[in-house]
């Protein structure tokens, strides 16, 4: 049996938890097993066998006791951005290499064991999850400890800069991990890996413990095979954290599972989706997007009309601003965010210096990656005196204009669908000589960051090379019920979720 268990994703674990047919300890050593096998991957950064087994012991003993919380004895994985008590939390950064945290990101109390604050839903933590530097990378090429690999061609990227969490998900590692938005950061590697991910609307999850790249964009979310599953886990992440975190929503954890499978007011069983108008942006099927990712998509988006959804075109007229504003504002807030690793009061401290400068400048060019001194560089600039209205104010401008796309959109549709990203998953290395490259890859997860909405990545089929391809779909303020709706809705009548990588 203990074979099989990989197989299964969360909520068919939880029911062969609560129906006994096996314990939290026969799964995390099974998943466990799994993790070393496929550790070329390099997916994980960090794992604790005794730690793990520990958890899920106590999950077997809660749930002999007659507790029966949503996920409890479920093994989950976090990305290493989210700080978690006891374990390492890197950030994929040499600067943060020896630190671990005493306690634990809101989220991953809440997903986990509880703390003071917060009750946990019971997850068991299988490890920690390679990520980009600081979460700053399309491709999770820009890690310390090496790239994370994509399990459907281990010569390609999983994406990023949740590389790990995707391709962890996706090699059968673990059902179900965390991952971190700021600018499509779940969604992309979600599509690249052949997996399902939500960024909820900016606010819904709090950031308490996430180690902040830009503070205004970064937002946690789930990823897993199944919208059923996402359902499952963002219905015990979302919540307000007002003590810990002064931009959380003030508004109740919602159960993000309920009237999944039931069709929409006024549909019928076998056109569930009737009523619901999916707008297309032009702007999102142009030249810029390869054939592959435009056949997968338009086949995804006939699915949804045999459901009984209409097709409406729309526009998102500033779109291709979205990159310029967005590597305006993000490396703004990262240089302003990352000011405190200076060898003093965090990360790392270079060994041999002259003076306090140059400590400074040694400890601060040894501890980070060249992407991340890139965008701190970028940030720093477009942040200083005579610069700051040229560039800081006038993205923070069309940011706002970029928002009003959006609500112009919504009137016309209730969500929107196109693709994740321009093409399928590159070869790793492909990119090294060209960092702009890697940003356009952004070009469509970008707008709905920079408006604080939902996103997610829904397994669409598969491109060049039998790569995956995902459909994003994009939901208005708090619409992340809607988005799960209907991505359940298209699993029920589809497998792409369900397809593996070869030998996985």
């Amino acid at each position: 049996m203990s074979q099989a268990l990989h197989t299964l994703g969360v909520a068919e674990l939880v029911a062969g938890l609560r129906a006994r047919t096996f314990s939290s300890v026969e799964l995390t050593q099974a998943l466990l097993q799994r993790i070393r096998a496929h550790a070329q991957l390099g997916a994980f950064v960090a794992l604790d066998v005794q730690a793990s087994l520990a958890q899920a012991r106590a999950a077997d003993e809660r749930r002999a006791r007659g507790d029966d919380a949503p996920l409890l004895g479920v093994p989950i994985a976090h990305k290493d951005v989210l700080v978690t008590r006891g374990w390492p939390t890197t950030a994929g950064s040499r600067m943060l290499a020896r630190y671990r945290s005493p306690f634990d990101a809101t989220v991953v109390a809440r997903l986990g064991q509880g703390d003071d604050e917060h009750a946990g839903a019971g997850a068991v933590t299988l490890g920690k999850l390679n990520c980009d530097e600081f979460a700053m990378g399309s491709g999770n090429e820009h890690s310390a400890w090496g790239p994370a690999r994509n399990p459907w061609d281990p010569a390609r990227v999983p994406g990023g800069s949740s590389g790990g969490s995707a391709a962890a998900v996706a090699a059968r590692l673990v059902p179900a991990a965390t991952g971190t938005d700021t600018g499509g950061s779940i969604r992309q590697p979600a599509a690249f890996c052949g997996i399902t991910g939500i960024k909820p609307t900016y606010g819904r999850c709090s950031r308490y413990g996430l180690v902040a790249y830009a503070s205004s964009l970064d937002q946690a979310g789930p990823m897993a095979r199944s919208a059923r599953d996402c359902a499952l886990l963002l219905s015990a992440m979302v919540g307000p954290d007002p003590d810990r975190d002064a931009t959380s929503l003030d508004l109740p954890p919602d159960d993000y599972t309920r009237g999944l499978d039931e069709p929409l007011p006024g549909a019928s069983a076998t056109r569930p989706l009737q009523g619901l108008r999916i707008g297309l942006p032009r702007e999102f099927f142009g030249a810029g997007c390869a054939p592959d990712v435009q056949a997968a998509v338009r086949a995804a988006l006939t699915e949804f009309e045999r459901l009984g959804a209409t097709l409406v075109e729309v526009s998102l007229p500033r779109t291709e601003l979205a990159i310029p504003a967005y590597y305006i504002i993000a490396p703004a807030e990262a240089s302003s965010n990352l000011s405190r690793y200076d060898g003093v009061r965090y990360g790392h401290r270079a060994a041999q210096y002259d003076d306090l400068l140059d400590m400074y400048r040694r400890s601060r060019s040894e501890g980070f990656g060249p992407e991340v001194q890139r965008r701190i560089l970028i940030g720093t600039y477009v942040l200083s005196h005579g610069y700051y209205d040229a560039y800081y104010l006038k993205a923070q401008q069309i940011r706002r204009m970029i928002a009003q796309d959006f609500v112009a959109a919504f009137e016309q549709c209730d969500l929107l669908a196109g693709p994740v990203a321009p093409s399928v998953a590159w070869p790793i290395g492909a990119q090294d000589d060209d960092p702009v490259a890697a940003y356009l890859a952004d070009i469509y997860t970008l707008p709905a960051s920079l408006a604080g909405l939902p996103g997610m990545s829904v397994p669409a089929g598969f491109g060049d090379g039998g790569l995956p391809v995902g459909l994003q779909l994009i939901g208005p303020y708090l619409g992340e019920a809607r988005l799960l709706h209907a991505a359940h809705q298209f699993q029920r009548v589809t497998d792409w979720h369900l397809r593996a990588p070869p030998g996985v």
